[in-house]
């Protein structure tokens, strides 16, 4: 099986151009299943229900992160959802951490994980993963891992070698080039990258975060006009065993 990993849509209308491109990139590498990380899709940041439900029209699953709770009136969607996560160590809050899917031949997981470094207070992750993996029943097993720290995600693929199927990094925006099969086993890439506009600052105008970095005075996040990239992650796996057998980035305009 193909998977599809899309890295941070940043904003409403990325949300609405990968909906426009998401079908040729299925059809050109027969995607079986798509998770898109969405916790930025909405404007203004965080994930909406309306952004959400963009993201449903062609994903299976959609991961956040650390501004999974910034918009309140996400708080029902979570907890009637299946398929929308939020990092499953932050603890006891609405919402679940990973989620089952039956894909007809197969079932693939997907768990949703945050660091700790440089990041909001919650639950060591690694701990989190050693109580999660006992609970699920299929050896297709993903991990968006939402971190800062690069030493922190490494160390994560490796912890989780021969455990998961593949470990993928979100947040940082920056597509890394270091995609690789860890122990022959686990697919990794330490950042996958962010769907949004090129030229800007991690998907936000470019002068409202030099503002920012230049007076200290807050800045509402505005999106600016231009060409939209998409960086994703295509994860090939073994279904009976969840080998990942090969991991390939893409980087689309």
């Amino acid at each position: 099986m193909n998977i599809l990993f899309v890295g941070d849509v940043v904003g409403q209308r990325s949300a609405e151009f990968l909906a426009e491109k998401i079908p040729g990139i299925k059809r050109e590498h027969c995607i079986g299943m798509t998770i898109v990380n969405g916790e930025n899709s909405a404007d203004g940041n965080g994930i909406t229900p309306f952004s959400a439900k963009v993201l449903l029209e062609y994903a299976d699953v959609v991961t956040t992160g650390n501004h999974c709770f910034r918009r309140r009136e996400m708080n029902e969607m979570y907890e009637q959802s299946d398929v929308i996560i939020r990092p499953a160590n932050f603890g006891d809050t609405v919402g679940r951490g990973f989620t089952v899917l039956d894909m007809g031949r197969t079932r693939v997981a997907v768990v949703n994980l945050i660091g700790m470094a440089f990041m909001e207070s919650c639950d060591n992750p690694f701990h989190c993963a050693d109580k999660l993996l006992v609970q699920l029943d299929t050896p297709n097993i993903i991990v968006d891992f939402h971190a800062e720290a690069t030493s922190e995600k490494k160390a994560m693929g490796f912890y989780l070698e021969g455990r998961v199927s593949a470990v993928i990094g979100t947040h940082t925006h920056v597509q890394t080039a270091d995609e690789q099969i860890l122990g022959g086993y686990t697919g990794y890439i330490t950042d996958v990258g962010y769907t949004g506009v090129r030229d800007s600052v991690l998907g936000v105008d470019k002068d409202v975060i030099i503002s920012r970095l230049t007076t200290y005075y807050p800045q509402k996040h505005t999106y600016p006009a231009g060409d939209i990239m998409i960086n994703a992650a295509v994860i090939s796996i073994d279904e009976k065993t969840g080998k990942c057998t090969a991991i390939k980035r893409l980087y689309i305009i």
